[in-house]
């Protein structure tokens, strides 16, 4: 078959034959793939700069995507055996079946996405009706999913920071309240921040970009009143696309009600990964079918992919391979 194959951490997929995938056991079953999404897990995999470490190579990247069983059914499915590929072996109870209405591009891009989404939002964030939340990194694919779950989820003020003013513009239609161009200064980024966390007092924030920005904005939550009441604001990391550390001042922590919190794969406990292909992801499936989240894609040909890997100019679109 043909796939997208990582040989060397720091080089990108190549595009050439690989050797079929086989069941290594009776809970596994062979797939025909459909389409598979390019996201930053898999670009940081392959740089190197993720977490979890990568155990063998070479390797057929992709850990999800849409794919058609061998008795005809469309699914949307995760797997540790790569679906970038024309095939892929997937456990038989990491499926979900994929809505007539949705086409293949916009159901593979939901997996990722949308649970990084739901559980910072519903787990970490613990959003309910009438809370004001700020969504850091909102032109991304998974921060524009975000703010419409932040809506979902209950919240009343949903507020929105990003770098790229299409995608800003993009994130307006989805229904942000208020955006804020992380494109400028950091005297006028600040002011932005004390003056939003002043008017919309922040009971949430999901932070998708850490780094400089998230230095600014913390330094504006922190508070310089003694006889201030403190706010809680629970702040849920995500992502590092600005940078993977930051300098935190002890007094943002004690002079303020800043709870921290980091959200990831090795974060969220069985129980609530349990739910996930039984709940969540037919829920946002559902939810897409009826309109209430969208995503933004862009399909290319899998033979393409060392060509479009690391492409900058999408604008909060998901790339999405086609085998």
């Amino acid at each position: 078959m043909k796939a997208a194959v990582l040989h060397k951490i720091g080089e990108t997929p190549k595009y050439e034959d690989y050797p079929d995938p086989k069941p290594k056991n009776e809970h596994e079953m062979v797939v025909h793939v459909k389409a598979a999404a390019i996201k930053n897990i898999e670009k940081m995999i392959a740089n190197g700069s993720h977490y979890d470490a990568v155990d063998h190579l070479p390797m057929v990247m992709g850990f999800d995507g849409v794919a058609v069983t061998e008795d005809g059914r469309r699914v949307l499915a995760g797997s540790p055996n790569g679906m970038m590929a024309e095939k892929a072996v997937v456990p038989k109870g990491f499926v979900v079946p994929v809505p007539d209405e949705l086409d293949d591009a916009t159901a593979a891009s939901l997996f990722n996405a949308g649970i990084s989404a739901w559980f910072a939002l519903s787990w970490r964030g613990k959003i309910k009706q009438g809370d004001s939340v700020l969504i850091m990194g909102a032109t991304g694919v998974a921060g524009k999913m975000a703010v419409q779950l932040a809506r979902y989820f209950g919240a009343t003020y949903v507020a929105a920071a990003g770098r790229d003013a299409e995608a800003l513009q993009r994130v307006s239609e989805l229904g942000a309240d208020e955006v804020i161009s992380l494109a400028q200064s950091d005297e006028a980024l600040s002011k932005a921040f004390t003056t939003l966390a002043k008017n919309h007092p922040l009971n949430c924030v999901i932070d998708f970009i850490w780094g400089h920005p998230a230095e600014i904005l913390l330094d504006a939550l922190t508070g310089h009143d003694l006889e201030a009441d403190a706010h809680v604001t629970r702040y849920v990391q995500v992502g590092e696309m600005a940078g993977a550390r930051i300098s935190l001042a002890a007094a943002t922590l004690r002079s303020a009600g800043i709870e921290m919190y980091g959200q990831g794969g090795g974060s969220v406990p069985k129980e609530e990964m349990g739910r996930l292909m039984t709940d969540i992801i037919p829920k946002l499936l559902q939810l897409a079918v009826e309109g209430k989240v969208k995503v933004d894609t862009e399909v290319v040909q899998l033979s393409d992919v060392e060509k479009v890997w690391s492409r900058s100019d999408l604008h909060g679109k998901r790339l999405v391979l086609i085998p």
